[in-house]
């Protein structure tokens, strides 16, 4: 039996508050510098914020069609 719409719909609403979840966290470990105090920062911190920030970009390029994800112009 295929899928129809309601489910379709059901199913990117539970993946949006996924996201939303997800997004909620990222912004709470943000407020608290990513679980750092500044007496402790080093580079594996810098590394760590590094590799978190171009998970980010990917995810925000593919979003908005930008970067490796970008279309070409017609």
């Amino acid at each position: 039996m295929p899928k129809t719409n309601d489910d379709a719909l059901a199913a990117f609403i539970a993946r949006k508050a996924d996201i939303d979840a997800a997004l909620d966290r990222i912004r709470a470990a943000s407020e608290d510098h990513f679980f750092a105090s500044p007496e402790d920062v080093h580079w594996g911190h810098v590394t760590a914020l590094a590799d978190h920030a171009a998970l980010l970009k990917r995810i925000t390029d593919t979003i908005y069609a930008e970067g490796e994800h970008a279309r070409a112009s017609d």
